[in-house]
């Protein structure tokens, strides 16, 4: 066991929360060292982001989504935040009695998290960065795995996409997001879901990632579908408790987009370690592999299922409708035993 000598909790944190006690290691990213401690007696989680590319902006988008998302009013959707010491890349968190997800989980999830993202103000600008959609690399790596897999695109779908990147790159928002609200960062306590781990924090329109619950999740080692009632009840859920806290209704337009843009990023078929390193969407054609509950070719059939349903109708993505309901119908007629993702969280 790790001793509490050789903690990283320096001075700075002594001399604010007295000494650490009884120290044990928490499973965690490579990205960071996690320990459950005791500080007069009371539980807490010691959290250092160990040294590597992006850890000090990591570590700044972490204390400053804490920060913001501590202004919620009522019951807290994030743990507090209890001492920092910057110099060392660590932060001192209470620690929440997390309890096993009921059935209907996504509920109380979309509650709390339209409650989290309403926590940021437009004052909040640069403080943390804005939001980061998909791209024109993306628009082709899509089109070309479409012609891989023998589906002719409809003419005019290239300009579609094209056009899709740029409503998401301009699209409007303050509202706090997690970057990474997996099953696993949402803690279920006896008071409320409470969201942590905020190193991918960014400003946006809180459409991004309401879009999780239809999409499966796409930053997310767990993928997961909920039937079409539920579904609709946690995203009224999330619309009502927007309404409550901001005053504003949510837009009605935008969540297609925001599944569309998902499901062109190829990043969002591996865990992040991995992504921006390849074409991982021209990789499918020849592999599939697993990340967490699902393989990449379970991800994106289930994605391009979503999409093709919402953009039915969309008088701004006719074309992709259709390609994307004659991708999947290509996709499973080449990948027979690829199953739907799973229903349940593990």
């Amino acid at each position: 066991m790790e001793t509490a000598s050789r903690l990283p909790f320096g001075e700075i944190l002594t001399a604010r929360l007295g000494p650490p006690a009884y120290p044990r290691v928490l499973e965690s990213s490579p990205r960071s060292q996690v320990w459950r401690i005791e500080l007069a007696g009371r539980p807490a989680v010691l959290k250092h982001l160990v040294a590597g590319p992006g850890a000090d902006e990591r570590y700044a988008r972490e204390v400053a989504a804490l920060r913001i998302g501590a202004r919620a009013s009522g019951t807290p959707v994030v743990p507090a935040l209890l001492g920092t010491d910057p110099a060392e890349r660590v932060l001192v968190i209470e620690d929440l009695d997390d309890r096993r997800p009921p059935a209907d989980w996504i509920v109380d999830y979309a509650a709390a998290l339209a409650r989290l993202h309403s926590t940021a103000r437009p004052g909040d600008a640069g403080v943390l960065p804005r939001w980061q959609g998909p791209t024109g690399a993306d628009v082709t790596s899509f089109l070309t795995l479409a012609e891989t897999l023998g589906v002719v695109a409809p003419s005019g779908v290239r300009d579609e996409l094209h056009a899709l990147v740029e409503r998401l790159g301009r699209t409007e928002g303050t509202a706090l997001l997690h970057g990474d609200p997996c099953p696993g960062n949402d803690l279920h306590t006896p008071d409320g879901v409470r969201f942590i781990d905020f190193e991918q924090a960014s400003l946006g329109s809180g459409l991004m990632e309401l879009a999780y619950l239809r999409i499966g999740f796409p930053t997310c080692w767990c993928v997961t579908r909920a039937s079409g009632p539920l579904l609709e009840r946690a995203e009224a859920t999330y619309r009502t408790a927007w309404h409550t806290e901001t005053g504003t209704a949510l837009p009605d337009t935008g969540l297609a987009d925001a599944c569309a843009g998902w499901l062109i990023r190829g990043d969002a078929l591996v865990q992040r370690a991995q992504r921006g390193t390849t074409d991982h969407l021209a990789r499918l054609p020849d592999e599939d592999w697993t990340w967490g509950t699902a393989t990449a070719r379970r991800r994106l059939v289930h994605r391009l299922g979503v999409v093709a349903d919402m953009t039915a109708d969309h008088s701004d993505l006719p074309h992709l409708g259709a390609l994307a309901a004659a991708l999947r119908r290509a996709a499973l007629d080449r990948w027979p035993a690829v199953r739907p993702v799973p229903k349940r969280r593990p």
